[in-house]
């Protein structure tokens, strides 16, 4: 099948793009369209005008901004994968299991956050990092990314707004994640998957389930007994435990595999 019609603008800047959005109703975004191009062709979106920011350097700027790196939304997947970041660890190792290599030259980090994909590595691993979205629009505003993304496929971008980078903190020295997912072949979207980040000298403690029905969940309470106890958080029971008390509508199939995908995080995160 083939994209219904539509109008076609590379804007110069981000000004010009957020001026083409606003003044045109039911326009879209494109960065990588490694989500929208097959939306497109299934004629799942049809927007009246495409806007390509995939060319604007200043949405591929990384920055060392102190306590975070600062990545602009369009830098690739295969860009975070090559790139060594001290203290942005986690980022490399989440970039490298996306998809293909293929699919990694042309995704970017912005895109797979504003397209909320429930199954998506970026929105999962970014919440866990305890990452923040910074958007620009009629006014510039920040948000965590886990409340920017609201639900499957829904986020907090208003029309008239761009995300133009996300912050992601530099844990440190004693800062320790895990990052995991069940896929049923190499290359595609995670049928379960958990990240943990766990950091005593900050006291960061979060651990978060993707791919499911909607946004990734937290486990806090799993967050802390792992701060607190160390391994044993990572037992079977506790984990069992911590799913039932805050995702209730599991199936057991489900249940299962999210309970195995926060164990191995956790593993990772507890390793010698």
């Amino acid at each position: 099948m083939k994209a219904a019609r539509f109008d076609y603008l590379r804007p110069g800047d981000v000004a010009a793009a957020l001026a083409a959005l606003a003044q045109t109703e039911g326009a879209k975004l494109l960065a990588g369209g490694q989500s929208l191009g097959p939306m497109l062709n299934l004629r799942l979106a049809r927007p009246s005008l495409l806007i390509d920011v995939s060319q604007l350097t200043a949405l591929q700027q990384i920055e060392d901004i102190g306590t975070a790196w600062r990545i602009g939304a369009g830098v690739t997947h295969a860009r975070l994968e090559d790139t060594l970041l001290p203290g942005g660890e986690m980022l490399r190792t989440v970039a490298e299991a996306i998809a293909y290599r293929s699919i990694r030259n042309r995704g970017t980090i912005g895109g797979s956050i504003a397209h909320a994909d429930p199954a998506a590595d970026w929105p999962l691993a970014l919440a866990a990092l305890g990452a923040t979205v910074n958007i620009r629009g009629p006014q510039r505003r920040s948000v965590l990314v886990e409340r920017f993304v609201q639900g499957a496929f829904t986020t907090a971008l208003q029309a008239n707004e761009i995300i133009e980078s996300i912050d992601v903190p530099k844990p440190s020295p004693a800062g320790r994640y895990g990052f995991y997912k069940f896929c049923r072949k190499t290359g595609e979207f995670a049928e379960a998957s958990a990240a943990a980040v766990l950091d005593p000298q900050s006291g960061a403690a979060r651990i978060f389930l993707g791919a499911l029905r909607g946004s990734p969940q937290p486990l806090a309470g799993l967050a802390q007994q792992a701060a607190r106890e160390g391994a044993r958080a990572a037992s079977p029971e506790a984990v069992t435990d911590a799913l039932a008390q805050s995702i209730a509508d599991l199936d057991a199939v489900e249940r299962r595999m999210a309970a195995a995908a926060v164990m191995r995080a956790l593993q990772q995160v507890f390793a010698p």
